[in-house]
């Protein structure tokens, strides 16, 4: 399987990778699916192929690797340390009753890697071990699936290589219901993975299963977690932020769809003396504890400190309804706008407030 660059500098990249796989998959022929028309020459796919690994253990899945994320030709970034954003990407698919090695792939995931790509390739965010990402609908389309999120954990059996290129490490992402990412969203990403890996080996995602917080005894771990240790996400994604200022007062706008992620991140974050940036496409807004209220604006960005009074306020009164809520002291006040949820196709399937 030879590759080469436009510039014939070589694949000492590529074939690091394909050093790896080798050694966790001695003498498999993966099934190899590349792109017709790079990134580079305007082609939409960023990645240049996707290598798929049939595993037995430790129950019957197909593993997917990418190959773009890293330099896999010639030596092109400044960093030395690093090759390319340092990282490429895995997902394992448990496999249907009755698959095997010579049985056909399934497609989906090659797409839902690319999506992938094209948010990290376009926005130049890169991913690390106990990031998660919303996928906004169903991760597999026209699929019956409960599972919506991704969460990112280091590959349980592909470690860290060195390659002449510099560093990468193999995230894999795993397919998670709602109950479970707001579980993530309350503790850690790690520490949620940790409890949920006896009932998923491997991390393997399992397209028809429900969330496995269902077992109390699972569902009591998680949240002994979450009171023990107060939440790990310091930042939420969302689609609606911005604020307007009256006077001596500011209006600070939010869609409802992430009303209730950041009333229930915000005391998890603020009673263990930790802040809470809510950042949206333009603008960001950043939560501090404080024992007096404090607000600090400029074009971009904000600095809101909430006393334990408001904060308790904001938690009582606050909706995911449309309509404006104004906290105590008079200065803020809350507007609530609805969200429209979309499919992959960009379709309005909901809307929410």
């Amino acid at each position: 399987m030879e590759r080469q660059d436009g510039d014939g500098t070589g694949t000492a990249g590529w074939d690091a990778i394909n050093a790896a796989l080798c050694a966790l998959y001695p003498g498999q022929e993966p099934r190899h699916y590349g792109t017709l028309v790079s990134h580079t020459l305007g082609g939409d796919d960023p990645l240049d192929g996707i290598s798929v690994y049939w595993s037995e253990l430790p129950r019957p899945h197909w593993h997917y690797v990418t190959y773009g994320f890293s330099e896999l030709y010639g030596k092109q970034s400044d960093d030395p340390q690093e090759s390319g954003f340092g990282f490429e990407l895995t997902f394992r698919l448990a496999a249907g009753e009755g698959a095997g090695r010579v049985g056909d792939v399934p497609m989906w995931p090659l797409n839902l890697l690319q999506n992938v790509a094209r948010y990290v390739f376009g926005s130049g965010n890169v991913f690390e071990a106990g990031h998660h990402l919303d996928a906004n609908g169903p991760i597999a389309l026209d699929v019956d699936t409960q599972l919506r999120h991704l969460a990112v954990v280091a590959d349980p059996r592909l470690p860290a290589i060195d390659t002449p290129n510099g560093r990468l490490d193999f995230l894999q992402m795993v397919g998670m219901t709602d109950e479970e990412m707001a579980a993530i969203r309350r503790w850690s990403t790690l520490g949620v993975m940790a409890a949920l890996e006896p009932a998923m080996p491997s991390w393997i995602t399992v397209l028809e299963r429900a969330s496995l917080l269902r077992d109390p005894a699972l569902a009591e771990q998680v949240e002994a977690g979450s009171r023990r240790e107060g939440s790990s996400t310091g930042m939420l994604f969302v689609d609606t932020l911005d604020w307007s200022v009256d006077g001596v007062r500011t209006t600070l706008v939010l869609g409802a769809g992430q009303v209730e992620s950041v009333l229930e991140l915000l005391p998890l974050r603020l009673h263990h003396d930790r802040p809470l940036v809510v950042l949206g496409r333009e603008r960001q807004w950043r939560f501090e504890p404080g024992t007096a209220d404090d607000l600090q604006l400029d074009d971009d960005g904000a600095r809101c400190v909430l006393s334990d009074a408001t904060l308790a306020a904001m938690l009582e009164d606050i909706r995911a309804e449309r309509g404006v809520y104004p906290l105590p002291g008079g200065r803020l006040q809350v507007e609530v706008v609805p969200t429209q949820l979309r499919d992959g196709r960009g379709n309005v399937i909901r809307e929410i407030g």
